[in-house]
């Protein structure tokens, strides 16, 4: 399926709420992508599109910690375009950026069968100072050797609003 993966625009926020809520089942995740942005904490904000309209969005956000640190949340795609490989290409897609952009690391949660086959690790953030701290807490390097010593991490205030 061809689709193809750009920067978000103002004129793109209505469609990635509806199709957040929607990839959900809830507007938990929409709120959160709504005040990230209030926060000004998007720091990367992709959406996937085909003939123009949106199908997908990833947003990662500042995480405070000792080195430059995201966080990758949410990434959504519509119900009727999941198992396409359009998250997958957005995730690729929003750590490529993240590299680019010089971030140190990234880190999710979620489900280690789905994350780990981009490089995200639980073993790699075993360590990591996070409320999150657990299975399902994975992180990723972006630049060699950049999270060989754990620190304290914490995602952007918006997720403690939720």
């Amino acid at each position: 399926m061809q689709f193809d993966i750009r920067a978000e625009r103002d004129t793109d926020r209505k469609a990635i709420y509806a199709i957040t809520e929607a990839a959900f089942g809830q507007p938990d995740e929409a709120n959160l992508v709504d005040l990230l942005r209030a926060d000004g904490d998007s720091a990367i904000s992709l959406v996937a599109h085909r003939v123009g309209v949106i199908i997908g969005h990833i947003m990662f956000s500042p995480m405070s910690g000792e080195k430059p640190i995201l966080g990758l949340a949410p990434v959504s795609v519509a119900p009727v375009m999941q198992g396409k490989g359009v998250g997958a290409s957005l995730i690729k897609a929003g750590l490529d950026m993240a590299r680019i952009k010089g971030y140190s690391g990234a880190f999710v949660l979620g489900n280690p069968d789905y994350y780990s086959r981009f490089g995200f690790s639980a073993a790699l953030a075993k360590g990591f100072s996070c409320p999150y701290e657990g299975k399902n807490f994975m992180a990723i390097e972006l630049k060699t050797g950049a999270l060989e010593r754990p620190f304290a991490v914490e995602y952007a205030p918006a997720f403690s609003k939720l």
